[in-house]
């Protein structure tokens, strides 16, 4: 089995035992999967996740002026789909503060 065929087969067997009601051993028992493995795909795949959804810098990319927009406003917008525009001195720490909740 390749290394793609095989990480697929595993995100189903993990997704599939996070819907059930049994434990990961229970469920590795079950299905008679090697519940070491189980293991090491789970916290891989969580690894993963967890990467792609952390908190850290964002990249501040200038834009065109749009007509809309003076020339001392900013755009931000995040990786999650988040989006903030029209960000000036006057409103920077409601922006901030809604960052934090994020």
């Amino acid at each position: 089995m390749k290394t793609q065929e095989r990480r697929q087969a595993w995100q189903q067997h993990i997704a599939a035992s996070e819907e059930s009601d049994l434990s990961g051993a229970a469920f590795c028992k079950q299905h008679d999967l090697n519940y070491g493995q189980f293991n090491y795909w789970r916290k891989k795949f969580q690894q993963t996740e967890s990467t792609e959804t952390s908190a850290g810098f964002a990249q501040v990319v200038p834009l065109s002026v749009e007509p809309r927009h003076s020339s001392d406003e900013l755009s931000v917008h995040l990786p999650s789909g988040i989006h903030f525009s029209g960000v000036n001195a006057d409103n920077v720490d409601v922006v901030l503060a809604l960052l934090r909740q994020v």
